[in-house]
């Protein structure tokens, strides 16, 4: 059983970009550079041909799971939600009730999220504590280090893209 994975459009865009990248740009130069490498002799000991049959194999690896996570997809726009209650997309203030302290969070995908910068798996603890839920409702969480009670004190649409701070490029597709 396949299990749909929640993504925005643009992460959706970007793993098809990587996957594309891959697929046309960076396996047909390795694969050459692989050939060239063949071409120089002994293969047992070529350095270079074993770096580039190494960085087919990792390619190779990256296109199946961006292939599967692409399958997979469930693409939403969450600016189309009207996120009175917790959703994908919503980013959530929260009150923890024990300590008085605002927490901010986005409930993004799995392959979007930066828990350093807010933006929480849709599948994490915390976001499906959080899911359904409105402004004023409080509900409690277990974590590792005890039960955490929060309460919910806003809830608005940010497009997910815009609180990323580590957005990949082409050059960060590459295989070194």
């Amino acid at each position: 059983m396949n299990i749909k994975e929640p993504m925005s459009i643009e992460g959706y865009d970007k793993l098809v970009e990587e996957f594309k990248y891959l697929l046309e740009k960076e396996k047909p130069k390795v694969a050459h550079e692989k050939l060239v490498a063949a071409a120089l002799g002994d293969r047992s000991e070529n350095a270079d041909y074993q770096a580039a049959k190494e960085k087919l194999r990792f390619i190779d690896k990256r296109l199946f799971y961006l292939n599967k996570m692409i399958q997979n997809a469930q693409v939403i726009d969450p600016s189309l939600h009207n996120h009175t209650k917790v959703s994908f997309g919503s980013t959530v203030t929260l009150v923890d009730l024990d300590t008085d302290e605002e927490e901010v969070y986005t409930l993004c995908g799995v392959l979007e999220s930066e828990i350093e910068n807010g933006l929480i798996s849709i599948h994490s603890p915390l976001a499906k504590a959080m899911l359904g839920k409105e402004v004023g409702d409080d509900f409690k969480i277990q974590l590792p280090k005890g039960t955490k009670e929060y309460e919910i004190e806003a809830i608005e649409y940010k497009n997910i893209f815009s609180l990323k701070q580590n957005i990949r490029t082409t050059k960060d597709f590459s295989f070194h």
